[in-house]
């Protein structure tokens, strides 16, 4: 797929021409509210076969071409480069698919095993939906082998939407975690409205992850939390009654996600931790936790302090990095999740437990500040096609943060106030992926289901195959 920003001028039809592709199909992908308001900064995914590259240090073209198996030339060509011997760190190349003329009595099967891919990933790189209607000559791209991770989504969607949203993108999670069960102060767990949700997760091979809290939107937690964690008892009866959850519901793994814990009861939720993994393993079951953003063992903060980098890693079988909200609801207007932030905390978390156990958080909401923004004053979230929407309907210019990865615009509204809305395009997408191959994470953690962002699941599937547990 190829990424491409809108300039002044630019039309679909010159878009879709210029890359030889059919101009639906651009609209479709990117569920284009209305395809003929194009905005100035408005990324587009062209769905045209082939692969990106994102230069890193000490490559050039020669090594890139021969990693792909393409001639330089080609690369040079494709990508209109006026200096091939200047790469530049982070440049993203376009990489063109590799291409098979059929043969007489050649099958897909066979030509999927020449090139070590699946019928399955030619069909959908070349549109074909019967593949025994295949022919002598026919032109077809072969797509490289992809990156294998694991994708977790969590929702608060109502039962009957969250249903809905498991259908439509169901071959592109792993695990599935309604949020949430919350802690009572006696150990008990407030009841979930959740069968139908797993039902929907187990039909689509999804492993369904019950998440557990201590907070609510309007509750910190803390002094909860205290309760719970300093008495051992409450720690062995909160897990007894999770694990009781778990098998009547049919629950494969559990997510623990405790929040604002106070220092205090740092080794106390590692002691947590570690019961949950004795009691929930022998029955195979997995066990993760969600961290807070943390770029430093010595991180200050109620948010920070108790998240005990080191211990998670080491006792769990995987953690969420909970990077994102950079761009509070309440606080000023800024990248809800800049990728230099997010970079901080990926390599802090890197020192301390190994790749195959982290994975990256990767919010899929936006974001509309009233400015200047008044301390205390809360944010619209809403989704990004939502934010494109409006800077559609307020002819906005879409500009883009090359520090934080993140896009954002600025518009007047019907009562004059003025307005900043930050949110998540393709670019910002692709970006987030590249983090996760450099650093071979075992994943992506989306938070939440609900917010329409057809671009990233485009892109998501473009860039990996999603492994399945069931």
């Amino acid at each position: 797929m190829i990424l491409y920003v809108v300039r002044s001028g630019d039309t679909l039809r010159q878009i879709a021409n210029r890359y030889g592709v059919n101009m639906n199909s651009i609209v479709q992908i990117n569920r284009l509210p209305n395809p003929n308001q194009l905005l100035v900064g408005q990324s587009l995914i062209i769905p045209k076969p082939g692969s990106y590259h994102s230069v890193k240090s000490g490559e050039t073209l020669a090594s890139i071409a021969r990693q792909y198996g393409v001639p330089v030339q080609t690369i040079i060509q494709t990508n209109q480069l006026t200096n091939p011997n200047a790469l530049i760190v982070g440049t993203q190349l376009f990489i063109p698919p590799i291409t098979h003329i059929v043969q007489p009595g050649e099958t897909l099967r066979q030509i999927a095993s020449r090139y070590g891919t699946t019928v399955q990933a030619i069909m959908r790189e070349n549109n074909i939906d019967n593949p025994n209607i295949i022919y002598s000559g026919l032109r077809l791209a072969i797509p490289r082998p992809k990156p294998v991770i694991e994708v977790n989504a969590y929702t608060y969607q109502p039962s009957e939407d969250a249903v809905t949203t498991l259908n439509q993108i169901g071959d592109l999670l792993t695990y599935f975690s309604p949020f949430a069960y919350k802690i009572k102060e006696d150990g008990t767990l407030q009841s979930m409205n959740d069968q139908a949700m797993i039902k929907a997760a187990l039909a689509n091979n999804i492993l369904p992850m019950m998440s557990l809290t201590n907070f609510t939107s309007t509750q910190a937690g803390s002094n909860l939390a205290n309760t719970i964690l300093a008495n051992s008892e409450l720690r062995e009866k909160v897990i007894s009654n999770a694990l009781q959850v778990m098998d009547e519901k049919g629950y494969r793994a559990l997510n623990i996600d405790f929040e604002n814990v106070l220092p205090a009861d740092r080794e106390n939720y590692n002691r947590f931790l570690q019961s949950a993994v004795d009691r929930l393993h022998p029955k195979g079951y997995l066990v993760s936790s969600a961290l807070a953003p943390k770029a430093s063992a010595t991180q200050a903060g109620l948010l920070y302090e108790a998240h005990d980098y080191e211990a998670h890693g080491r006792i769990a079988d995987f953690v969420m990095l909970m990077t994102y909200e950079w761009g509070y609801r309440l606080g000023p207007p800024q990248a809800i999740s800049p990728i230099n932030q997010m970079r901080r905390v990926v390599e802090y978390a890197l020192s301390v437990m190994p790749a195959e156990k982290i994975f990256l958080g990767f919010q899929i909401y936006a974001r509309d500040w009233l400015v200047p923004h008044v301390k205390g004053q809360e944010a619209e979230t809403f989704s990004p096609q939502e934010a494109i929407r409006r800077a559609v309907k307020y002819k906005a210019t879409i500009q883009y943060d090359t520090t934080a990865q993140s896009p954002f615009f600025r518009y007047t509204d019907e009562q004059g106030r003025e307005h900043e809305v930050w949110f998540e395009d393709a670019r910002s997408a692709q970006a987030k992926f590249d983090m996760v191959k450099q650093y071979k994470l075992r994943g992506v953690s989306y938070w939440a289901l609900g917010f329409p962002y057809p671009q990233n699941w485009a892109l998501l599937n473009d860039n990996f195959t999603i492994k399945k547990l069931l």
